[in-house]
């Protein structure tokens, strides 16, 4: 990482990383959802995810790189978080908000990391990559928006009921 482009890289592969594991997560968050709408949700992010991972895959390939990850310790403990909420919380509803909180914790994560990625991608002179990279990034708000409508048009006042 001794320049911006280093640092760029070091990005791309943290988010094929972080990427990859939410592929991972996902199936089993919409497997604990009790909300229909939620578990909707995560499935349709699933699909959205794969998406996103062939788009850092051609980012990789425009730059001759290998798809490769590295350890992405932020994305490790939000996934850790979730998963002890899904254990350890005993109502369905606020099982159901728990798991918004930390999905949007992801997708909060993934946004800024995919926002300073397009900066620099537009910084570097990498437009093609940058546009890739922007598509992930509004699939990324797209998701958290719609955890927020989920979370306080109906899951959360059920958690409290």
């Amino acid at each position: 990482m001794k320049n911006l482009e280093g640092l760029f890289k070091h990005f791309l592969r943290d988010m094929y990383y972080a990427e990859n594991k939410i592929l991972d997560s996902l199936p089993k968050m919409a497997k604990e959802a009790d909300a229909a709408d939620l578990r909707d949700a995560f499935n349709a992010h699933h699909k959205e995810t794969k998406t996103q991972v062939a788009n850092l895959e051609k980012v990789f390939k425009a730059l001759d790189l290998k798809p490769r990850g590295v350890t992405c310790e932020a994305i490790n403990g939000i996934i850790e978080e979730a998963k002890e909420i899904m254990k350890e919380c005993e109502d369905p509803d606020a099982r159901d908000a728990g798991m918004i909180a930390a999905a949007q914790a992801v997708e909060h994560y993934e946004i800024t990391r995919y926002g300073t990625m397009v900066a620099w991608a537009q910084q570097l002179n990498m437009p093609n990559e940058a546009k890739l990279l922007a598509a992930n990034l509004d699939q990324e708000y797209a998701a958290d928006k719609k955890l927020s409508m989920l979370a306080e048009s109906a899951l959360n006042k059920q958690a409290v009921a």
